[in-house]
């Protein structure tokens, strides 16, 4: 008994010694045992640093990038191309910005309901960055036709929405648009990783899967009418 009492008082020792005393004030850099990378190895602004050339922490942007979190610029490549298509000036970057108003373009929705139509110009320039956004970021569940046989489906990932079913060809654009907006059960938003174009772009692209699977062979050109015989 007088072992364990013995015990029992060095540990509660130990425990006071430790931690009883974090309230003081130290210049002395405390224990962490988990420092959770509070400290790390960063560059602070206006801070020298020996591994730059000019000695200067804070270098400018690096030519054609755009930091995410920020409207994509009108000078960007996708909205140069979009103009020289069209014979237009860029598009401003209000209109190609991340979710920021109440309208039908931001939200999908008109009034209380989910809304219908592309509230974009489509040109075959918004298809191709529809296309390259899906790719990029929904083939891997949804599979390159939009089937929902990605890559994530033979790894046990269910209910991965096929959009060939009646249920989705029948979705309004505005909710398939929310849906990458804000995600839906398993499925993550994208809302902070795709524009409100980009957005709009993959629901035109998937319209175009759709139409792909269900084209009846009679409104095929005569070309690919012949390819198929």
């Amino acid at each position: 008994m007088k072992y364990f009492l013995l015990t029992f008082l060095v540990v509660i020792l130990l425990i006071v010694g430790t931690a009883g005393l974090r309230g003081r004030h130290t210049p002395g850099r405390p224990l962490e045992f988990f420092p959770d990378m509070v400290r790390q190895s960063k560059l602070k602004a206006q801070s020298p640093d020996k591994f730059f050339a000019n000695g200067v922490s804070g270098q400018t942007q690096v030519a054609g990038t755009a930091p995410m979190g920020f409207g994509i610029p009108a000078h960007s490549a996708f909205s140069q191309l979009a103009s020289e298509s069209s014979g237009k000036a860029p598009e401003s970057p209000e209109r190609l910005r991340y979710t920021a108003g109440p309208d039908y373009y931001d939200t999908g929705k008109m009034g209380d309901q989910w809304g219908t139509g592309i509230p974009v110009e489509v040109t075959p320039e918004l298809m191709e960055r529809g296309r390259d956004r899906f790719m990029i970021n929904c083939q891997v569940c949804h599979g390159g036709t939009g089937a929902g046989n990605g890559v994530t489906s033979k790894y046990g990932l269910n209910g991965i929405a096929n959009y060939h079913d009646d249920k989705y060809l029948k979705m309004a654009d505005g909710e398939i648009y929310d849906t990458i907006t804000n995600g839906h059960n398993s499925m993550l938003g994208y809302g902070a990783n795709l524009t409100v174009t980009e957005r709009w772009a993959i629901v035109t692209y998937i319209r175009a899967l759709q139409r792909s699977q269900l084209v009846k062979p009679e409104e095929l050109p005569a070309d690919e009418r012949a390819a198929l015989k």
